[in-house]
């Protein structure tokens, strides 16, 4: 199933998810689109996986699946992240990804 978010694609068993991480923000929180990407905003500097740990827990919590079903699979040291979630569907992360407001 196809969706308008050009930062979201399906994969087996989930989806994977094209993010751009702004760290060290005033709160956490999903965006917009950034490009192909969804720019995510966490509270937690990019010192010793802090910000990706954040990262995981705000998907995980949007999504409404476990923290051990969101995984980064590319990007780890860097802005630009690939982030597989299982056991979600495409249609379901899209809505519970939007922006918040």
């Amino acid at each position: 199933m196809a969706t308008d978010a050009p930062w979201l694609t399906a994969v087996p068993g989930g989806v994977r998810i094209a993010v751009r991480l702004a760290p060290k923000a005033a709160r956490d929180r999903v965006g917009g689109p950034h490009g192909d990407a969804l720019k995510v905003a966490v509270t937690a500097p990019p010192v010793e996986g802090k910000a990706n740990a954040r990262l995981i827990r705000l998907l995980a919590k949007r999504l409404g699946v476990p923290k051990g079903a969101v995984r980064i699979v590319a990007g780890e040291l860097a802005r630009d992240k690939v982030v597989v979630v299982d056991g979600i569907a495409p249609a379901d992360a899209a809505a519970r990804l939007g922006p918040e407001g």
